[in-house]
């Protein structure tokens, strides 16, 4: 077997008496769409800030393409190809959509500040590579024709994509999407599914947290389940579907269809 591009194992993080999660190990594989699902106060968001570096965890390990990472800081995390999104839209409101994939080219940079201060030929080099790869991405997410546009004036299912643009352009190998589709509507969502299965084919590995199961059952080829900060599934689509706790802890007790729609339990 390949070795997993993440590995987390035995993770546990405590905050006080609570287990917000709770010895979970899994392993993603490389050039795959997975997904973290579960319902609220399950562990996930918290899991994903572990992972990438924004709370230590209590006790466990996470490794990164064979190397270690428990612990290091976001931007160390972030510099190795782990990239995230977050529950709520964090852009720069009053620079444009170009500017905030822009700004998310500075981990491909090397002249650092002062050479971009100083405007030395290396670094106006760079500002022009890092606009070429910001035009080239809003177009990947459809946000062509919206460069000059300020952030904070673009709908929201636009500043979603933009999320996705910007975190692409730090030239990520995994990326880590907290509930992408949260406040889409369905024309929007389904133009959310082809730009992450897209993400795929330009060789980028997908982790999501989401709550639109019927998302998740179309696009993740692997799915864990948490609840009170546990694993108690994983697997695929049809795997997870069936599985009795599943359906138990987390759709309390109904059943979903093969477009994760809920139905009536028999």
């Amino acid at each position: 077997m390949s070795q997993p591009l993440l590995r987390v194992e035995n993770v546990c993080k405590r905050f006080g008496g609570l287990a917000a999660v709770d010895d979970v190990s899994f392993d993603i594989a490389p050039g795959m769409v997975s997904a973290i699902i579960g319902p609220n106060g399950a562990g996930k968001t918290t899991l994903f800030n572990l992972i990438s570096g924004f709370l230590p965890p209590t006790s466990g390990r996470i490794q990164f393409k064979g190397q270690e990472i428990t612990g290091l800081a976001p931007h160390r995390i972030a510099a190795r190809g782990i990239v995230r999104t977050f529950q709520l839209v964090q852009l720069f409101p009053d620079l444009t959509a170009l500017q905030n994939v822009e700004a998310g080219c500075h981990l491909r940079g090397k002249g650092g500040l002062w050479a971009a201060l100083a405007r030395t030929p290396a670094a106006r080099r760079e500002l022009d590579a890092a606009t070429t790869v910001a035009r080239d991405l809003l177009d990947f997410v459809g946000l062509r024709g919206r460069e000059h546009v300020a952030a904070g004036a673009l709908t929201y299912g636009q500043q979603r994509l933009l999320e996705v643009a910007r975190a692409m352009a730090a030239n990520p190998q995994l990326v880590l999407l907290d509930e992408p589709a949260a406040g889409l509507n369905a024309v929007e969502t389904e133009h959310l599914a082809g730009v992450i299965r897209a993400l795929i084919a330009r060789n980028v590995t997908v982790l999501l947290i989401e709550h639109d199961m019927s998302l998740v059952m179309r696009i993740a080829q692997h799915i864990v389940v948490l609840d009170f900060g546990k694993k108690i599934a994983q697997g695929t689509a049809q795997q997870v579907q069936n599985d009795p706790a599943v359906l138990e802890a987390y759709l309390g007790g109904v059943e979903m269809d093969a477009a994760g729609e809920e139905g009536a339990h028999a």
